[in-house]
């Protein structure tokens, strides 16, 4: 950097071409929430409406902090950790916290495309395993659990999860979860094994495949009958929800989540760019895509769940005209589902008194439109039960699965990144080590440390981590991160950096908001989502197929030893900051006390140290 240094570095690896380069951090930012949380959070909130504080948050929050880390990280080309103490010592936390956070995202974001696989292996039966419910224990009749929720919630929380009735509730590891767990791992390994020479061969595959499903997915979509009441829905705008604050708190966490800012990876992945490129060219494209594939992928999406929809509404009403039929004796075909309403109107005005008695169900568009659901509802729910509607349903369930596999490995990629390369920087591992080695030792502890998530209660566990490891640490790291390059390591200074490296200074924009518009977003951020989580206790929804009503999640709160954790998950990956720099001040006053002691009056050496500090403080 311009006041750091600028001589020569250790030799490091670097891309075979931009392309590659591009592929990967657009693949990590790009991941399974791009899919299955921007769909859902647009439904309930408004519809087109959320799109405008989501812009704003992209263009004042995501974007100057994305063009932050692939600057820092192209211009010192290391790590998070080394990036970090390069700029101050006591900024080396945030580089560790980074790695930790990593760790932690990697394990449980791993054991969903552990789900993925199961998913996809079974996608290859005729008919789908989700589609009809199993036959019970005396082969006498259909499970009874299955009958009263539904085959595709069976095979979820049954089949998939063997589920226990609550997180306490450990249970015994799923074998079959083990060994997908297992090869979801490998698959992580193989892809890294060679560093960025064997990932970079792999994301022409993984960062690619994606758009092209989902294309696949969208003409298919448009062309079901019900796609256009699906995305009438979907981008209806409703502007009165923006008068709700929790509107603009959840797209300012969505466009900052989705950008996988705050990770290390991004910083990693810039670090093995040339020092001379447009790095802010790449920061708006990598931003801009990401938001691009979220609007994507929900016209995809909702298509076909209007499909679903549609296709539900017309199954009541068949069932409702079968009924009316028999019981009014109505010759067959003459109520259809073109002249049901004028039939029913005409009937109710007639016999009100048979029409109430009648067990007819309440038939409505938009109430099947809204059975929204994100995260592993959307896709291992909602979406499978569409698929099961679609002719030719095993080939659409094999390519939406391949679709979410590839979107989870590539974002894998980036965590597992964010985890090796500051090892590599810290030299934490002798030199003879083979990288090789030190990747499959990382996949190893990965892979054991996730084998809690085969557990019976397992799927608990993922919606823990999901839902505070990734939250309040990565928003501290964030604000520490414009803390250190832009109020330590100074604007003059990061200006100058930017000038080296694409040739031109950064424009006001990019200053305003590296000064004050983007870190003050971060804290009001921050203290809304500390505020918003501190006024209620945390719940979970836990399957129990024991109690009454069943179908529906049981809302239940967390034990307090569970919540404890949680509290040490939003805790512990940023202890490291304030760790780090208070033992970088106590040994630094240490070794200054213990060099004003040995100085020798006498000597030139002792002249030669006070000559140096006081040069140092003039600096």
């Amino acid at each position: 950097m311009a006041k750091i240094k600028d001589s020569k570095v250790e030799e490091r690896p670097k891309w075979d071409n931009k392309v590659q380069y591009l592929l990967t951090c657009i693949g990590f930012a790009v991941g399974l929430g791009n899919v299955w949380r921007f769909p859902y959070l647009c439904q309930i909130y408004g519809g087109g409406a959320f799109l405008i504080p989501y812009l704003i948050a992209l263009v004042f929050e995501g974007l100057p902090l994305l063009y932050l880390e692939l600057a820092i990280g192209q211009r010192l080309r290391k790590g998070s950790i080394g990036v970090w103490n390069s700029i101050s010592p006591l900024l080396g936390g945030v580089g560790i916290a980074s790695m930790l956070v990593s760790f932690l995202v990697g394990i449980f974001y791993n054991t969903i495309l552990a789900w993925v696989l199961w998913y996809f292996f079974h996608s290859f039966q005729n008919p789908l395993p989700w589609s009809q419910c199993p036959l019970n224990d005396n082969q006498t009749d259909y499970n009874l659990e299955c009958q009263r929720s539904s085959p595709v919630s069976y095979f979820w929380y049954r089949e998939t999860l063997n589920i226990t009735p609550d997180i306490e509730t450990s249970g015994s590891p799923q074998w079959w979860l083990v060994i997908c767990l297992a090869s979801a791992w490998c698959v992580v390994y193989i892809c890294l094994i060679k560093g960025i020479k064997s990932m970079g061969k792999a994301v022409y595959v993984t960062a690619t495949f994606p758009y092209l499903v989902l294309t696949i997915f969208l003409i298919r979509g448009l062309t079901l009958p019900g796609a256009t009441d699906g995305l009438l829905y979907l981008f209806t705008p409703d502007w009165e929800v923006l008068k709700n604050p929790r509107v603009w708190l959840d797209a300012a966490t969505q466009i900052f989540f989705s950008l996988s800012v705050a990770f290390g990876g991004l910083i990693a992945f810039s670090s093995y760019n040339e020092e001379r490129n447009n790095c802010e060219r790449d920061a708006v494209l990598v931003g801009i895509i990401n938001s691009a594939t979220s609007l994507y992928a929900s016209i995809s999406i909702f298509s076909i769940l209007g499909f679903k929809a549609t296709t539900a509404f017309n199954s009541c009403q068949q069932d409702n005209i079968l009924t009316l039929t028999n019981h009014f004796e109505i010759q067959d075909q003459n109520i259809t589902l073109e002249n049901y309403d004028q039939w029913f109107e005409h009937l109710n005005n007639t016999h009100p008194n048979d029409i109430a008695k009648l067990p007819l169900w309440h038939c409505d568009l938009q109430t099947f439109l809204g059975q929204s659901a994100s995260g592993t509802g959307l896709a291992f729910i909602l979406f499978t039960e569409a698929v099961i509607e679609m002719p030719g349903s095993q080939v659409w369930a094999v390519l939406f699965f391949v679709m979410l596999f590839s979107l989870g490995l590539s974002s894998m990629f980036g965590n597992i990144e964010g985890v090796l390369t500051p090892i590599n920087d810290l030299k934490l591992l002798p030199k003879w080590i083979p990288q090789e080695v030190v990747t499959a030792i990382i996949c190893l502890i990965s892979f054991l440390t996730a084998l809690i998530f085969t557990l019976g209660s397992g799927n608990y566990w993922v919606e823990v981590f999901n839902n505070y490891v990734g939250s309040v640490p990565l928003l501290i790291i964030a604000l520490f991160e414009f803390i250190g390059v832009i109020y330590i390591h100074g604007m003059k200074n990061f200006s100058e950096d930017i000038y080296f490296m694409t040739g031109r200074r950064p424009n006001i924009f990019w200053r305003q908001c590296w000064l004050w518009i983007s870190p003050l977003l971060l804290v009001t951020v921050l203290v809304a989502y500390v505020i918003v989580q501190a006024q209620t206790y945390p719940l979970y929804p836990a399957w129990n197929a024991t109690r009454e009503p069943f179908p529906g999640n049981e809302t239940k709160p967390y034990p307090e030893w569970v919540f404890a954790i949680i509290i040490l998950l939003c805790v512990v990956p940023v202890l490291p900051i304030p760790l780090v720099a208070l033992y970088r001040l106590i040994f630094r006053r240490t070794k200054k006390s213990s060099a004003r002691t040995d100085l020798n009056p006498y000597s030139n050496d002792g002249f030669e140290i006070e000559t140096q500090e006081a040069n140092n403080k003039n600096t």
